[in-house]
């Protein structure tokens, strides 16, 4: 059993490029509470976090670039070339992050939790798990994924495969192992035929997050069944300017989910939004012209900022066109604000506004709860 009370507990982990992002975010689609361990390791580390100042007096100012904050291509580079230097950080990070996911497991309203760590089986965490998932994939598919996704060369793509520690390992101690060598939607219906022992009703997940009567907006949660709705609504609503496949849909299911907002039966908007490191980023939303918009985005929002409190999101970043970014009495009301990503103010918050810009778009930022995981001591 797991170290933590009423609470069913997956530890996920497995090499670079075999998708355990992916599958994370699919049992997070499903009804699942889950943690990015390795996200946490950052945090720890950043700017005003309790880690940052152990850091550089272990280590020194050298770690840090121009601006303060902790070159972690630099210290990565010190830590894996020296094995006592990798400890000295271990001992500082390891702690941080232990006590950062047990807040987050016990605060989780979601019976079942995920626990993602590319280290997962060399730790603690190993035993506070009731089951280990492993992703698994070839190698030369690694390989190409790290060349598509990270802009690798091959030889590079290599290295980093080749230096994990061993995968077979990993899959030996699994319980569940999730083969990721074809289609997202092969991989799907592993994760959904896994989930389906564990849930406590079987089922995938609440579909319907918010109903409405006759001629009143209802909301509902995108499944890969919706495909080919949501790429031809993108692909209308964005006036051919996003022409999407049912492919791209596809794919984006293994980073993000969307909500699809229904007037009667019609479907005449979407949100797609992630979470990420306790962030939520909405990076599409489109509704018809010919609905009542501030409705329309005030139904579609308030239900981003519902699901999203239940995965304990610090904040809300939306990146919107700048002619809806214009409607402020409606942002105001939401009690949005527009932001630039070097403004928030937290290293996690920064981040994700950098990954997660959308060109063309404006930044609206609001803070949905008070309290930080990790926060300066």
């Amino acid at each position: 059993m797991s170290k933590w009370p009423g609470k069913y507990v997956i530890g996920l982990t497995g090499n670079i490029a075999t998708g355990k992002s992916v599958v994370r975010r699919m049992l997070e689609h499903l009804g699942a509470y889950t943690i990015d361990a390795d996200a946490l390791a950052h945090r720890a580390i950043a700017k005003g976090a309790p880690g940052y100042q152990p850091v550089v007096d272990t280590f020194g100012k050298w770690v840090l670039d121009t601006e303060g904050n902790i070159d972690r291509t630099k210290l990565g580079r010190l830590a894996f070339a020296d094995p006592e230097a990798l400890k000295q950080l271990e001992t500082i990070i390891h702690p941080l992050v232990q006590q950062a996911v047990d807040l987050l497991v016990a605060r989780a309203r979601q019976p079942i939790v995920v626990i993602e760590a590319i280290k997962l089986l060399e730790t603690d965490l190993r035993e506070a798990c009731d089951v280990i998932w492993v992703t698994d994939a070839p190698p030369e598919v690694q390989i190409e994924r790290l060349m598509r996704k990270r802009g690798m060369s091959r030889e590079e793509a290599r290295r980093r495969v080749e230096a994990q520690t061993s995968q077979k390992e990993k899959v030996a101690a699994a319980d569940v192992i999730i083969y990721n060598n074809g289609s997202y939607d092969a991989l799907w219906k592993q994760v959904t035929a896994a989930w389906k022992k564990i849930s406590p009703t079987g089922d995938t997940g609440p579909v319907v997050v918010k109903e409405g009567g006759k001629g009143e907006f209802s909301v509902q949660r995108g499944r890969p069944r919706d495909a080919k709705v949501i790429a031809e609504l993108i692909t209308r609503l964005s006036n051919q300017s996003r022409p999407t496949s049912v492919d791209d849909v596809m794919e984006a299911f293994g980073e993000k989910a969307f909500l699809l907002l229904r007037l009667d039966e019609k479907v005449v908007g979407l949100a797609g939004w992630q979470v990420e490191n306790l962030v939520a980023r909405t990076t599409d939303l489109y509704v018809a012209p010919q609905v009542p918009v501030d409705q329309a985005v005030e139904t579609l929002i308030r239900e981003v900022e519902r699901a999203s409190s239940d995965l304990q999101c610090e904040v809300s970043l939306l990146f919107v066109a700048p002619e809806l970014a214009a409607r402020q009495v409606l942002w105001q009301r939401l009690g949005y604000e527009p932001r630039t990503p070097n403004t928030l103010g937290v290293q996690a918050w920064e981040d994700a506004a950098h990954e997660s810009m959308v060109p063309g778009t404006q930044m609206l930022f609001k803070k949905l709860r008070q309290d930080r995981v990790l926060r300066p001591i």
